[in-house]
């Protein structure tokens, strides 16, 4: 089956999360990076990472899945969604190979 693939953006719980997370929310940041990382050990993730926008900083990934099914297992499994909300959309991406 040929992989599709997804941008994701995590959306924080407030426009100054990036600046003020408590000790918490920096603890469950934490564990959102080495699960992605996992992710991205296993060939699933292109690259993720927080965006600098002035607005307000938010997350972003570039997924390969094969399925919807499997990007919802992967937003679900995030620790992050215990305080931060996904938006996700399939893309057309151009990839080496």
């Amino acid at each position: 089956m040929d992989k599709k693939h997804f941008a994701l953006k995590l959306l924080p719980c407030r426009p100054t999360f990036a600046q003020d997370m408590t000790p918490e929310e920096r603890t469950i940041m934490q564990q959102h990076v080495v699960y992605w990382r996992g992710l991205m050990d296993k060939g699933k993730v292109l690259v993720f990472g927080p965006v600098m926008d002035p607005k307000a900083v938010y997350g972003l990934g570039i997924i390969e899945a094969e399925s919807e099914e499997e990007v919802k297992d992967f937003i679900a499994n995030d620790p992050a969604t215990k305080i931060n909300t996904y938006e996700y959309y399939p893309m057309r991406a151009v990839v080496p190979g």
